[in-house]
């Protein structure tokens, strides 16, 4: 098939995206984790451990973590190491839980408890932290910690969606400035003025793997994040585009010239929608073929099986510092598309194994 020829291409040659421990290289990781468990390949499994082995210290520590940052990004690659610990029985790799928890619990936080974005970004919450470190933390609650902390995690949920959903448009905003002092952030609210699709991507990864991570027993806590879930999944699918099945980069801008559809958001809608319907966090019936044709049109639209090339990914879109970066529409489609980025194609492969298990189970 198209889609695995093209993963296991990219994964032939592949290259640490950065050399210090990124959330990049987590993204495949990740898509690695999630093929190995539908595919039983070992091949998936041997390049996560090939990946991490040589970081990780007898005593547990990750060499290449970046060491006092802050950066909320640097946990999600942290994902992987459960599936490692419990398929090789490897005590570094359990330590090396303890050693992101560790990390974790020093990050920043607002006053009302979210975690900073990065330390550079004092007092900012993005959609973008909510996937790095929430599903991780969830995890290490529900397999390691009696789910002391479960609290904890919805706040930081519940305070997203107090201060940075838009009840008219039904979307997320990119950011939150609690001092409401950036340049970029409006000073009544503190919010980022525009929904980048990507970061809402983010959020429904983050809100689906939390989801799935966490124990069906504390049942109110579980049903309200599916009912955030829902919410959020039900705002965004009425801007799918009709032709594509696919979103623009600037969400709510679709008319905007320069405006394109963007691939990496797009494979986190999808994986999100198939990995929900398969849960039953949202109706199967009703919304099965509904992330499946967002998979595919990412398929027909953006992969090029001749130059084995996954197209219009946006490279790199944030908020400040400064007055750099301010969130505007301009902005957003300023920023390179660029083919075969980590940020695309860890998520493509994600929702390609999702797309297999919802196959699967129906």
């Amino acid at each position: 098939m198209a889609e695995l020829n093209f993963i296991n291409n990219f994964l032939k040659d592949y290259r640490h995206y950065k050399t210090y421990w990124n959330y990049e290289d987590g993204c495949v990781l990740m898509g690695c984790q999630q093929l190995y468990q539908v595919t039983g390949d070992k091949y998936y499994l041997e390049f996560i451990l090939e990946y991490i082995d040589p970081l990780i210290d007898e005593d547990g520590t990750i060499t290449n973590f970046e060491f006092g940052k802050h950066n909320i990004d640097g946990f999600n690659a942290g994902k992987i190491l459960y599936l490692a610990y419990e398929e090789t029985g490897i005590t570094r790799y359990r330590k090396a839980i303890d050693f992101l928890i560790r990390n974790l619990m020093e990050q920043p936080r607002t006053k009302e408890g979210n975690f900073f974005h990065k330390a550079i970004y004092p007092n900012q919450v993005w959609l973008d932290g909510l996937y790095m470190a929430q599903p991780f933390y969830m995890e290490y609650e529900t397999k390691y910690n009696k789910k002391e902390n479960y609290n904890d995690i919805l706040n930081q949920f519940r305070n997203v969606r107090k201060y940075m959903y838009d009840p008219d448009k039904k979307l997320y905003y990119h950011g939150y400035d609690e001092a409401k002092i950036q340049p970029w952030a409006n000073k009544e609210t503190g919010l980022s003025p525009n929904f980048w699709l990507r970061s809402m991507g983010w959020y429904l990864m983050a809100l689906i793997d939390v989801i799935d991570n966490m124990s069906e027993e504390i049942y109110e806590q579980y049903r309200e994040y599916c009912d955030l879930f829902k919410e959020a999944i039900d705002g965004i699918l009425q801007y799918k585009d009709k032709n594509t099945n696919l979103f623009y980069q600037v969400i709510d801008h679709a008319d905007t010239e320069g405006n394109y559809t963007e691939t990496s958001g797009s494979a986190m809608v999808a994986y999100a929608v198939m990995k929900a319907a398969r849960l039953g966090v949202i109706s199967c019936e009703k919304y099965a073929d509904e992330g499946i044709a967002i998979f595919d049109g990412i398929v027909k639209e953006k992969l090029d099986e001749d130059k084995q090339e996954l197209t219009d990914i946006c490279w790199v879109a944030g908020l400040g510092p400064g007055e750099q970066r301010d969130g505007s529409v301009e902005y957003y489609l300023s920023e390179k598309r660029v083919s075969n980025d980590s940020k695309g194609v860890g998520p493509f492969m994600m929702a390609y194994a999702q797309k297999l298990m919802l196959q699967k189970s129906l």
